[in-house]
């Protein structure tokens, strides 16, 4: 088989393969940096429905999208947990929702959610995205993959898209808290220093 036969093979196998699966960065054109997010309405493991605007005195929300069974995920869940702990109080709630499809990942399915915010003891509500129709909006890829909001007259602003901090294996090697720069800059009146890093984590099932 000559070189140029090859070539054209792999090509058509490259092509093949693409049309039957759906490209990470499709499912990342999501929301962007100053773009208002909308509102919505999602199950909690108590079985109650969630949205943003249950929040009549929240400043704005660190949205993050995560999961039971991601390792990244469940390295990060104290740090979620403490998330919520420090800013919660302060007007910045976690609102934590679980975008994979449940038949990819049963482990990911609402008893086993309901059996890890136990067992965690999460502060903040857990949502299922049932429907998988709220983390394309927001454009997360990964879990976890962070979105915090700023609640201003205009809407929700989307002010910080990302990782949570710099070194997801060891918390106290961490150098940069982009997540808490992000809100305390916010909670200051300050620009964010830094909008937007590279979120690190499992692909969101789908």
């Amino acid at each position: 088989m000559s070189k140029t036969i090859k070539l054209i093979a792999v090509a058509c196998l490259v092509l093949l393969i693409g049309a039957f699966t759906i490209p990470e960065n499709n499912l990342g054109e999501g929301y962007k940096i100053g773009d208002i997010a909308e509102d919505f309405s999602l199950e909690n493991v108590d079985g109650k429905m969630v949205s943003l605007s249950d929040y009549n005195d929240a400043k704005g929300f660190i949205v993050t999208f995560t999961c039971n069974t991601c390792p990244y995920a469940v390295m990060y869940e104290d740090r979620i947990i403490a998330l919520d702990k420090k800013y919660a109080p302060k007007g910045y709630p976690v609102i934590a929702i679980m975008p994979n499809n449940t038949s990819v990942k049963p482990g990911d399915s609402m008893d086993a959610m309901k059996e890890r915010a136990k067992s965690k003891g999460f502060t903040f509500p857990y949502l299922i995205d049932a429907k998988q129709e709220v983390f394309p909006k927001f454009g997360a890829t990964k879990t976890p993959h962070i979105f915090v909001l700023d609640k201003t007259e205009s809407g929700l602003v989307v002010q910080y898209i990302g990782a949570i901090d710099d070194n997801y294996k060891d918390v106290s090697a961490v150098n940069t808290k982009y997540v808490e720069n992000a809100v305390d800059a916010l909670i200051e009146g300050n620009e964010v220093p830094q909008k937007e890093t590279k979120a690190i984590g499992c692909t969101i099932k789908i």
